[in-house]
């Protein structure tokens, strides 16, 4: 790699802060609460967390783990820990200890940042991480430090807010580490490279449409794919970050109203709890809110709710291995004027790629060739380009695997649409192959959906002994509301062809990860349990 020259310049996501603490030093950059951190006050935190690390012998290629909600330190470390050339490991706060475990020792963490809140399942794998040499308390919810360690604030005064010089002199070296949710097995560690990070970070202020006017509510985990790079993308522009500890309805409303928040991002199934909050109408929205969704295909039906309140919603895809979004339902002008249930059907596909990202395809699962832009013809989604990982860390074997052919292999299944747009029609091992007929599990759910008496549906296959699989359909059902098990088969039956109607219907709760995500595989392997599911 080529080191910085008058016509060369490494890439990074860090370099994004020095121009807004040059640009906007008494700007506010972070808001949580009571406290306000301005952009000169933000650099000098990241500064003294850098020479903190460096103090205690963190370096180049170390790892750095934080186990910490979306609150200021959090955003510090993807900032401090990258610019010594260290990788930053943003661990999920919902796992167990056990899953915790796994992650710090396999990253080879050095350090490991823990919010007191998660103290008590860090504690009892303490014997268990050998390789740690520091432990330090973030005291957010209390003065506590559950962990044999400074506390963070504490730990700060012991680096110096002397600029750092970056210690990066590659753009594909490690930025970061995110393990994967490890539903197929044990979690994977996704490699983000510098490059990759900076390229997405500009592509999310594209498609976003973040300017230095822009104040973004951190209701998507940072510790998510890096915040889908928005962790650095709103800092690129001289925007407000403003930091959330607990997604609720209640504090989002309250926050849009009270700092004027013009942007967040979402799962579906967040939007959901925003459009059913009781007080949602009644909110006063200064200022336009932006709200970018993925995690799964939404419902048109859910887009429809979110946008009678004023608020413009933008759907995204991609995955971790992907710097989280990587294609966008890019909106077209001619398409203004459709009735609201129309264009809410258009924006829940998953578009074109990102002017970042560029390159994405739907192939034939065994030929690789481009299927047909037809709407109706399936394969897989394919992606390549600068946003897609280095690869899994310690994996050689799972990333030639994801890497065949040349391409990223996603597992999710899509048509594309003669205008060339992209719609998933299901992940690869939740497509229903029922009497030899394929049955989309998003299409059933869409229908489900628009339902008045569900909130939220999930769908998967379940055996049955004559046609091998059909659809059941997990339903949670509004306030109030008391459907029956006949009238969601038969509306089913009423809207889509029959033998697509689910034959099965289980009202109940839905598992959830921590962004919101409907965990299907856990209704899989219980339906599945004692039955040999099919490969596909």
């Amino acid at each position: 790699m080529i080191a910085s020259s008058v016509n060369y310049d490494v890439l990074s996501p860090v370099k994004f802060l020095s121009r807004s603490a040059a640009v906007y030093p008494n700007k506010i950059a972070v808001a949580y609460g009571d406290r306000r951190y301005t952009y000169d006050d933000f650099q000098k935190r990241v500064y003294r967390l850098a020479n903190a690390l460096r103090n205690i012998g963190v370096g180049k290629n170390d790892k750095v783990a934080f186990i910490c909600p979306n609150t200021p330190p959090m955003l510090e470390a993807h900032y401090a820990v990258p610019l010594i050339g260290a990788a930053l490991v943003s661990i999920n706060i919902r796992l167990s200890s056990k899953e915790i475990a796994y992650i710090i020792n396999h990253s080879d963490s050095k350090a490991v940042f823990v919010d007191n809140e998660f103290g008590g399942v860090i504690q009892p794998i303490v014997d268990q991480l050998t390789q740690v040499k520091t432990f330090i308390n973030i005291c957010d919810v209390s003065d506590e430090r559950p962990l044999d360690g400074m506390d963070y604030e504490s730990f700060l005064t012991t680096g110096s807010d002397a600029p750092v010089e970056f210690a990066v002199d590659n753009e594909r070296d490690v930025a970061t580490i995110n393990y994967t949710s490890g539903t197929t097995g044990l979690p994977k560690g996704v490699m983000y490279h510098h490059r990759g990070a900076y390229l997405n970070a500009l592509g999310e202020i594209v498609e976003a449409h973040l300017d230095s006017s822009s104040v973004y509510l951190w209701t998507l985990p940072m510790f998510h794919c890096n915040g889908w790079c928005f962790t650095w993308a709103v800092t690129a522009v001289g925007a407000t970050h403003v930091c959330l500890r607990r997604v609720v309805a209640e504090e989002i409303y309250r926050l849009i109203e009270e700092e004027g928040i013009t942007h967040l991002c979402a799962a579906p199934t967040i939007l959901i709890t925003m459009a059913s909050y009781p007080g949602a109408s009644k909110v006063e929205m200064k200022r336009r809110l932006e709200i970018l969704t993925a995690g799964a295909p939404p419902a048109p039906t859910v887009i429809q709710s979110m946008e009678s309140l004023g608020v413009h919603i933008t759907h995204v895809y991609g995955l971790t291995e992907v710097y989280g979004p990587h294609s966008v339902c890019a909106w077209q002008t001619k398409w203004d004027d459709l009735p609201p249930a129309q264009k809410a059907e258009i924006k829940s596909r998953q578009g074109v790629p990102y002017v970042t990202a560029l390159y994405m395809d739907v192939v034939d699962m065994e030929t690789m060739e481009s299927v047909p832009r037809n709407g109706r013809t399936m394969g897989e989604i394919v992606m390549r380009g600068n946003n897609v990982m280095l690869g899994y860390y310690k994996d050689e074997e799972a990333t030639a695997q994801a890497f065949r052919g040349g391409w990223f292999h996603s597992g999710d299944l899509a048509v594309v649409h003669v205008d060339g747009y992209v719609q998933i029609m299901d992940r690869q091992k939740d497509i229903i192959i029922s009497g030899g007929e394929n049955i989309s599990t998003v299409e059933i759910e869409n229908v489900i959906y628009r339902h008045p008496d569900v909130l939220e549906v999930a769908v998967i296959p379940i055996p049955d002994a004559k046609w091998g699989e059909v659809p059941k359909a997990y339903v949670v059902p509004k306030v109030g509301a008391h459907p029956t098990a006949e009238s969601i088969i038969e509306f089913c039956k009423e809207n889509l062809a029959r033998f697509k109607a689910p034959k099965v219907v289980e009202f109940g709760p839905l598992p959830k990860t921590a962004t919101g995500k409907i965990q299907k595989y856990k209704l899989r392997e219980k339906a599945w349990e004692g039955h040999a599911r099919r490969v596909n």
